[in-house]
């Protein structure tokens, strides 16, 4: 990356409100997010996060893309990757004892594995979808992946409209709980080799850095508890959401792990999500 331009972008994330935006953003990468959830999900006034969002456009760190009546904001990676490399290569002159901590976690080896993944699904209740995510992973992945799900601010039950539509489905739903977030940031939680969020709350929220640096993915989709009508209005919202996850984590189960190296394999983990999107707009 060229100075002058690297300059722009260090000075952009320099103001507390417009870093804050583009941690938010790298959240939902590679989706885009629209101001009226950013605004929402940081507290900002509508023209203060106009003006960051803004400058964050011109410094080249955001892109902005129309969907038909809605602007998306997202994280240009190709200028974060440079602004990261410039960094650590040209300014830090890759000195291996500033990169080594990173580098060690980041080997472009294969992963030389097929089983034995921990997957841990993040929402806001832990009462939906993150739990038929959960049920899913544990059924399609036949014993090779350990699937976890928690919540941000979990309730107390899992919804019965869930429970229901699982148990159509042929899940066993005996072991199924609904547990915070806390219980798998201990030093004995299992070591997680993928964290997705399932909801666009969770992926918005604070979370310190996981351990082992896992693939993260964010497979965000409406809460089905605000679901309004009859009950047959509501279990169909249900099982609609379920069929998203169906979708999405039928193609997890079928990546080429042990093939892949880390940026394939992160790669084709947001790759999941935008088909899904595609099929299910068509």
């Amino acid at each position: 990356m060229e100075k002058n331009r690297a300059a722009h972008a260090f000075a952009t994330l320099g103001h507390p409100g417009r870093l804050a935006v583009f941690r938010l953003l790298m959240r939902f990468t590679p989706r885009g997010v629209r101001p009226t959830e950013i605004a929402g999900a940081l507290g900002l006034k509508p023209n203060t996060l106009s003006h960051h969002l803004s400058d964050l456009t011109a410094s080249g760190l955001v892109q902005v893309d129309r969907q038909g009546r809605s602007l998306f904001y997202s994280v240009d990676l190709d200028t974060t990757e440079g602004l990261i490399g410039y960094l650590a290569l040209d300014v830090g002159r890759a000195r291996p004892d500033l990169l080594s901590a990173f580098l060690s976690h980041q080997k472009d080896d294969p992963v030389m594995r097929t089983t034995g993944f921990n997957v841990l699904f993040i929402c806001s209740g832990n009462s939906a979808r993150s739990i038929f995510a959960e049920a899913l992973l544990r059924d399609l992945g036949k014993g090779r992946f350990a699937a976890h799900s928690a919540g941000t601010r979990p309730g107390t039950q899992l919804n019965p409209f869930a429970l229901e539509v699982l148990a159509r489905n042929g899940h066993d739903t005996q072991t199924l709980r609904s547990k915070h977030l806390s219980e798998f940031q201990t030093p004995e939680a299992p070591k997680m080799d993928f964290v997705f969020t399932v909801c666009d709350t969770a992926a918005a929220e604070e979370c310190p850095p996981w351990p082992g640096q896992p693939i993260t993915g964010h497979w965000g989709l409406p809460d089905p508890v605000k679901a309004q009508g009859t009950d047959a209005e509501k279990a169909l919202v249900f099982a609609q959401t379920y069929g998203a996850l169906h979708r999405r984590i039928a193609a997890f189960v079928e990546l080429p792990f042990s093939t892949l190296d880390r940026m394939a394999l992160q790669a084709r983990v947001d790759h999941i999500d935008t088909d899904a999107q595609s099929a299910e707009k068509a």
